[in-house]
């Protein structure tokens, strides 16, 4: 891993680390995903993302998670090299893997100023709103359409 990737941390180092950035006047963003086979609207996600605070921290589905949500055969790059992609990623700051079934856990650890989510969701619909907004946070949607899919570019190279 190149030392200019973000660090992949795992649960109790990235807690350390957002209080120091939160001390420090940091505005923390929360990103999450399976980001099974990046694509554009991931890379566009994130950017916006980094644009709406100091810190950004992505949150990677676990392989067990990611099997949950994707289905069998997936995801087909495993967790630490798709943590490692994520972290090479100029507008990525942290990166952790989650275990959760959801990104709640996280969110309550580490208590994210912002959590961004991506253009197939509303506000209203964010399963993980309520949790934001218990310790202030507030949810935003960001990217752009929800025309580009791994899911989709998976079943595209299967034809």
């Amino acid at each position: 891993m190149s030392a200019e990737n973000a660090p992949i941390l795992e649960r109790e180092g990235l807690i350390a680390e957002i209080e120091l950035r939160h001390r420090a006047g940091e505005t923390i963003v929360l990103a999450n995903g399976c980001f099974d086979l990046l694509h554009v609207g991931h890379i566009r996600y994130l950017a916006a993302a980094k644009e709406l605070g100091d810190c950004l921290v992505v949150g990677v589905n676990s392989d067990e998670q990611a099997r949950r949500l994707k289905g069998v055969g997936r995801p087909a790059v495993g967790e630490d090299e798709r943590a490692e992609v994520i972290s090479a990623l100029r507008s990525v700051d942290l990166v952790t893997i989650f275990h959760e079934p959801t990104v709640t856990e996280l969110i309550r650890s580490i208590r994210p100023d912002i959590h961004a989510k991506g253009t197939d969701y509303t506000v209203d619909n964010v399963p993980e709103r309520e949790i934001v907004r218990e310790h202030g946070g507030r949810v935003v949607i960001v990217g752009d359409p929800k025309d580009h899919s791994s899911t989709e570019l998976f079943s595209r190279t299967r034809d």
